[in-house]
């Protein structure tokens, strides 16, 4: 793929990153996604979960021009085809929600870092967990609780002191957000292949609204969540620099 290597440049609307997708354009060539090989993201990790939303047939060769980098590569002008051809991939199937609102309606998306229900009102949530169609939880109360990929295992996942999932690891977090009763319930490790269901207990006393990736749904009766098997999302990173070896540096800073 390193000879005459065909690259779709993007880039968050930042200064330093703006500036470098022209820099590398000018000096690797750009083309239009369909006759690309290979997008190379620009900022930082919004930028590459936009990008992986939008995009599910080519790899994708972050470098960081943003804030939080934990998905992205150095940035380094030099040896870019290089450096892509000599990459290692990693696989991320993103979670498909299907969500269940009070005006009887379903609403569905993908998420790639995690699907979260949170509290809506000034009381705390009831929820009631099920996996693969068993109650497993007959009820938790809390802020909220969430589902996340490996990938997405070290941003608001780790932020609610859940635990950070090793690539190559078929599970899924589920982690609940101050919880309340059980009190010392932090929650569950899940094969990818489960179901898990929520189901929202006095939701018009205690409203909940779920998330997934930043894509809101208000008022939710129940939400299902599921690893999407069929949608493989195409990460590439230097060698020495991939995503396992970020998820161990992260739990020592």
């Amino acid at each position: 793929m390193m000879a005459g290597m065909k690259m779709h440049f993007i880039s968050s609307s930042t200064e330093a990153a703006v500036t470098a997708a022209e820099t590398l354009s000018a000096r690797y060539g750009h083309v239009p996604i369909p006759e690309a090989e290979v997008i190379v993201a620009l900022g930082g990790d919004g930028l590459m979960l936009s990008v992986m939303h939008q995009n599910r047939n080519l790899p994708v060769y972050g470098m960081n021009r943003g804030t939080i980098g934990f998905l992205m590569n150095g940035y380094s002008e030099s040896d870019l085809p290089e450096r892509i051809a000599a990459a290692e991939e990693t696989v991320v199937n993103p979670l498909a929600m299907t969500a269940g609102t009070t005006d009887g309606h379903e609403h569905c998306a993908l998420a790639i870092n995690e699907v979260s229900l949170l509290r809506a009102g000034p009381q705390a949530a009831r929820l009631q967990i099920s996996v693969n169609g068993r109650v497993r939880m007959r009820e938790l109360a809390c802020d909220g609780a969430l589902l996340c990929t490996p990938a997405g295992s070290t941003a608001y996942n780790y932020s609610a002191n859940g635990p950070i999932l090793p690539l190559g690891t078929d599970v899924l977090a589920l982690t609940a957000i101050a919880a309340f009763r059980p009190r010392r319930w932090r929650g569950a490790i899940l094969p990818s292949t489960a179901t898990l269901r929520f189901d929202v207990l006095e939701p018009d006393k205690r409203p909940v609204m779920a998330d997934a990736d930043s894509r809101g749904v208000d008022s939710v009766l129940w939400v299902e969540i599921r690893s999407e098997q069929s949608i493989r999302h195409r990460l590439l990173f230097d060698p020495g620099h991939g995503l396992e070896e970020r998820l161990i540096r992260e739990q020592f800073v």
